[in-house]
């Protein structure tokens, strides 16, 4: 080498990485035609970690503090060199800083659904979304597993293989909890527990380490979600139907109070009643397609015509003061005529 190539050579004298912005894992300080001077000093921050390499093989890995880079503190690189302990002089080897923050608020979520059985529905394809988070934790393991001899190596470049690593554990976790959809959301913290235990030796694989997984939504496709929803509404009709026969009744003695004759027209308020809460349970039964097995109930007795006669002339005194509406003295009408005729 002429002293003119020497002159022009140039020295490093500190190797340092100021990490700007998120989402970079790995970092190569540029050395060009750099050579590194004997007894510079090599700074790492907390939250960073430096691994240097040696035609290609991996010589050190210094973590957090300021080292000074002399024979002593460069063993593996100085085995590797062949150097003597008295021949100190400018070296040249790569240099690569990981980051080892935490990775906050990744997402994860399932592009298609996942098949599962479930015992309340059978097959369902299921949906979930949620987060988590990791760091670098083994930077020599990182480097050979994932990042290798790129410039930089970012979050982003990383995603789609963890997300992958996400849904492959969290379709056996859902294939082996045996939990119901109907209460998969009281499990959700669960669930994630399960599945993180199933992802930490999948992370560590690439050198790192999971840090926190949470399961946020657990969803049914619309079609499911649609039939669930119509399942939960014929529950709560089965509740309401009762309540609303019970209140026509009630309605019917009050009137039948507020009129001449007191409880003399409390059968024809009550058919009344009965009549519209027996129709308005006749039409849901039919629109659910779930009929209810009717009660044995005891034949009326016979009406005489005069009585007939009385009970419709009652229910035109019932619609004269407003109490009842036209349709209803309609109804009550046609079933009482329908006995006179027989």
């Amino acid at each position: 080498m002429s002293l003119m190539s020497f002159v022009k050579k140039q020295f490093i004298d500190i190797l340092q990485w100021n990490e700007e912005g998120d989402g970079v894992l790995s970092w190569r300080y540029p050395m060009e035609d750099f050579e590194i001077q004997y007894g510079g000093q090599l700074v790492v921050r907390e939250s960073q970690m430096a691994v240097f390499v040696n035609e290609g093989k991996i010589a050190d890995v210094f973590g957090p503090g300021t080292h000074k880079l002399i024979t002593q503190t460069l063993p593996v690189l100085t085995y590797l060199q062949n150097w003597d302990k008295l021949f100190e002089s400018p070296f040249k080897s790569d240099v690569y800083f990981m980051s080892t923050r935490l990775q906050l608020g990744r997402r994860w979520g399932t592009q298609q659904p996942i098949t599962v059985r479930d015992k309340d529905f059978g097959m369902v394809r299921m949906r979930a979304f949620g987060i988590y988070s990791y760091r670098i934790k083994d930077p020599g393991v990182f480097f050979k597993e994932v990042a290798g001899t790129r410039e930089s190596y970012g979050v982003e470049d990383l995603e789609q293989q963890l997300r992958n690593q996400v849904v492959a554990s969290m379709s056996a976790a859902f294939g082996e909890s045996n939990v119901p959809f109907l209460d998969m959301a009281a499990n959700q913290g669960l669930l994630g527990e399960t599945i993180k235990t199933r992802l930490v030796s999948a992370f560590e694989r690439f050198g790192l380490t999971l840090d926190g997984f949470v399961v946020e939504n657990v969803s049914l496709p619309e079609e499911i979600q649609q039939a669930l929803d119509k399942r939960i509404s014929v529950g709560m009709m089965k509740d309401v139907i009762p309540e609303y026969t019970r209140l026509q009744s009630a309605e019917a003695i009050t009137l039948a109070a507020q009129n001449e004759g007191g409880l003399a027209g409390l059968g024809a308020g009550l058919g009344v009643g009965l009549g519209a809460g027996q129709t308005v349970a006749g039409a849901m039964a039919a629109a659910l397609a779930q009929p209810a097995a009717a009660a044995p109930v005891a034949a009326p007795a016979a009406l005489s015509d005069d009585e007939i006669a009385a009970k419709i002339e009652k229910l035109g005194g019932l619609l004269a003061k407003g109490l009842i509406t036209q349709a209803e003295f309609d109804q009550g009408k046609a079933e009482l005529l329908k006995k006179l005729i027989g």
